[in-house]
């Protein structure tokens, strides 16, 4: 290997999904995904695999150790309704585990690893968490688990999902939660290997979840989070306010918006340690 950490970076989208995305101004999860880490880390070598396509090539066994880590985006897709996009994602993440490289990931990394160890996601009784997470609180575990090293004990991040994890698999340690939903970060260790994921979002920003929002407009309005495309198209106008000027104040304390979201130090603690801790001492030189 060379001196820096090569790193798989798994874009969960379907290829509809992803163009839906890019026409609505948001950056494709895999290249958010790859901009995240390149800025955790100057250097490393990314690529960038979309198993959700078909007839795409992935690594496996001799070829996936060529990377020192696996990095998992979100996806639009639900990993207990069974299709060969989701199959295959779930075998691909056996084979991550088997291969004894370690993976991280948002929101769907932790459901498609819980799935491939043997737990259970469902639908959230709750609905959809979306926008801010408020007072994601680390369990015992998570305090003292290093992917929160110079992470606060409670938190708020940028968030979107449907499901939840609801049965963790032998092996699988609950790291955080709040109020919403139970498990907002996870610590799998299966067949040799280590994941560690959370549900939220540490690579989005501020224009990201805008135009997120912006994508998801309809539907938002249709579930109650705004009563009407109006004032769903302000409250975008004030993220992307905020992301172009982030002294407004006036808009952060309207939003309820403080650092946690904002310093992307901050935000992205959780990926840095994840390189720090098991990707950078494990590397294949």
């Amino acid at each position: 290997m060379g001196a820096e950490p090569r790193i798989l970076v798994v874009d969960g989208y379907k290829k509809p999904a992803r163009e839906e995305l890019a026409a609505g101004g948001a950056t494709p999860a895999g290249p958010l995904y790859a901009a995240m880490l390149k800025r955790c880390h100057p250097g490393c070598e990314v690529d960038v695999v979309y198993p959700a396509d078909p007839g795409s090539f992935l690594p496996h066994g001799a070829g996936l150790r060529h990377y020192d880590g696996i990095a998992w985006t979100g996806s639009s897709l639900t990993v207990f309704r069974d299709e060969p996009a989701v199959r295959v994602q779930i075998e691909f993440a056996r084979a991550a585990f088997e291969a004894g490289v370690p993976s991280f990931g948002s929101c769907w990394a932790a459901q498609i690893g819980v799935a491939a160890a043997g737990g259970r996601c469902a639908e959230n009784p709750r609905g959809r968490e979306m926008g801010i997470a408020r007072k994601i609180a680390l369990t015992p575990e998570g305090r003292a688990h290093p992917l929160y090293i110079g992470k606060a004990s409670v938190f708020d991040a940028f968030i979107s999902h449907e499901d939840e994890v609801t049965h963790l698999p032998p092996g699988a340690v609950n790291l955080a939660s709040n109020p919403f939903t139970q498990v907002q970060a996870v610590s799998v260790v299966h067949r040799g290997g280590t994941l560690w994921a959370v549900q939220y979002h540490p690579e989005y920003d501020l224009h990201e979840l805008a135009r997120l929002t912006w994508c998801r407009i309809d539907k938002l309005v249709g579930l109650g989070f705004f009563r009407d495309r109006e004032e769903a198209e302000a409250y975008v106008g004030l993220l992307e306010a905020l992301h172009q000027d982030p002294s407004r104040r006036d808009i952060a304390w309207l939003l309820g918006i403080d650092a946690d979201v904002m310093n992307e130090d901050l935000r992205v603690a959780e990926v840095r340690n994840w390189l720090n801790h098991l990707v950078i001492p494990g590397m294949r030189r």
